[in-house]
């Protein structure tokens, strides 16, 4: 039974980038821009069925009139994006009860504060609209949140429906598509740091996995990869995301026998809840309405160009630090042979650096391509790469730098100060800060040899603080609440002590994973 996903696209930025996927998902899937599965692929669905499972459901449901629907939120707060939308081609894709425009439509003003206000006066017509689509799924897996961390709509009301989202469904995954803003060119948000600060204290706290696009990347992929002569548009870096999104979900919709929902492609990237921020790069990159030279794609060729920091869309790098985990999901036919000696060549030639104080190791995920694009896409090899580095703290580290230099001077706060959530004080802002400074020294405590001892003494130091303030404010309770409460540190203690021998055990079984892996290609391959 499939696992459904619903997507929700928060903001200019979410809606656009959404559009772009959701083009390629039916394209994959053979269904028209109304939802209406094309002829060609209801006169070969049957051959199409006996070789590649089709999973549809993931992303779409079918209506009474067998047309499919995506599982899709649209939401904004102008209207601009959304009329493109309800006048192009797709106008009839989506169910017109899950697009909220706000009545004003006057927008976030490009201010987190607004956005976060405004998402708390319209939470309730929204979280009806996401618990209708819940109530229609069989299995709902969790959410899949686009949007911007730099504008007002993304990032301001994003941040709440992350935040409500933890709170209403709580055993549900949330994963997000974030986009980093331009830090190398002068930006049209001048009060992007703060936004940024705020939307990353949500990311930290109300995620499971954030994939990390970076719009300094996507530039100078764009201008390199597909040579436009510095005439890049939105258009052509929001096909790019929707390549990776595309490709990054292909083990949910055309699965195999490992990696075929969305906790299974998590639980191997991320090995502590904080440390869940993934690097993404794809190859070969092809885009509509641009001519690429495509040269012959191998299992190798894809492989090692995947790990190329010039391929990355993330502008970090990774020269310095390490990798915790590396997803590599490859698309079309492959023979599992090639895998095994890619990654020896790999291997041999130390191009990956590894965590110190685990086992780790490059993990392989087959997909089929679809069938539906067999004549229309020039590879026959195409990959994905998801990857969780310990590196990617350098880019937090500069958006930290961007805020702090506004801070100092106190500019643009009188905005913010308008709002309900900073008319008192500022304390938000701090507490931001704090969430990722701790960020970031966790990873940079992943690069060393005692990051399991470091994360139980950062356990065992809030424990103790959670304990010294329980003691100042029970000084007039009465005894019996008194007792109550310091029986409870060490009821903590021993969750923090089982958590880490359950840590240990994952560790243990992830030194078999690279073998469970190929054995798993060899059985997809043989079936």
């Amino acid at each position: 039974m499939p696992r459904e996903i619903i997507t929700l696209q928060v903001g200019q930025c979410g809606n656009q980038i959404g559009t772009q996927f959701w083009s390629r998902l039916i394209e994959e899937h053979g269904i028209g821009p109304d939802g209406i599965v094309q002829d060609f692929a209801l006169n070969n669905h049957d051959d199409f069925k006996n070789n590649v499972p089709d999973r549809k459901d993931v992303f779409f449901y079918q209506a009474d009139d067998q047309h499919y629907i995506p599982r899709a939120l649209l939401i904004d707060l102008e209207p601009r994006v959304i009329n493109t939308l309800r006048e192009s081609q797709f106008k009839n894709l989506w169910n017109p009860e899950n697009i909220y425009v706000d009545p004003s439509g006057g927008g976030a003003g490009n201010n987190w504060a607004q956005g976060y206000t405004m998402a708390i006066n319209k939470y309730e017509q929204i979280m009806d609209m996401i618990d209708r689509e819940a109530d229609n799924s069989d299995s709902l897996e969790g959410f899949v949140l686009t949007h911007s961390i730099a504008g007002g709509t993304g990032s301001g009301f994003g941040s709440y429906l992350l935040e409500q989202l933890t709170d209403r469904y709580p055993k549900k995954i949330v994963q997000t598509y974030s986009v980093f803003p331009n830090e190398s060119d002068k930006s049209d948000v001048v009060v992007h740091p703060y936004n940024s600060v705020l939307t990353l204290k949500r990311l930290i706290l109300n995620c499971d996995s954030t994939v990390v696009i970076d719009n300094t990347s996507l530039h100078r992929i764009a201008d390199e990869r597909l040579q436009l002569n510095n005439s890049i548009s939105f258009s052509e870096t929001n096909a790019i995301i929707s390549n990776v999104m595309a490709a990054s979900t292909a083990t949910l919709r055309y699965p195999g026998y490992m990696n075929n929902d969305l906790i299974g492609l998590i639980a191997s990237l991320v090995p502590t809840p904080r440390a869940h921020f993934l690097m993404t790069s794809f190859t070969p990159l092809m885009i509509k309405g641009h001519k690429t030279q495509i040269q012959k794609t191998s299992v190798l060729d894809v492989m090692r160009r995947l790990l190329q920091p010039k391929n990355i869309m993330t502008s970090c790098g990774t020269k310095k630090g390490c990798y915790v985990s590396i997803l590599d999901i490859i698309r079309g036919d492959v023979d599992p042979t090639d895998i095994h000696k890619s990654l020896q060549r790999i291997r041999e030639k130390k191009i990956v650096n590894f965590i110190p104080w685990g086992p780790a190791s490059i993990q392989v995920a087959l997909s089929k391509q679809s069938p539906y694009l067999k004549n229309k896409i020039p590879y026959k090899v195409s990959g994905c790469m998801m990857a969780n580095h310990s590196n990617i703290s350098q880019l937090f580290v500069r958006i930290f730098k961007s805020y702090n230099m506004l801070r100092k001077r106190n500019a643009f706060l009188n905005q913010y100060r308008e709002t309900s959530i900073f008319e008192k004080n500022l304390d938000e802002f701090d507490d931001a800060v704090e969430s990722i400074s701790n960020l970031i020294e966790e990873y940079k405590a992943i690069q060393g040899n005692d990051y399991i001892n470091w994360g139980l003494k950062q356990h065992q130091k809030k424990m103790s603080q959670q304990q010294s303030q329980r003691g100042q404010s029970t000084k007039s309770t009465s005894p019996m609440t008194m007792d109550t409460d310091n029986r409870m540190p060490q009821s903590n203690i021993n969750n923090i002590n089982s958590m880490n021998n359950k840590n240990n055990n994952n560790n243990h079984n992830r030194n078999n994973q690279f073998n469970m892996n190929m054995n798993n290609i060899n059985n997809n391959r043989g079936s």
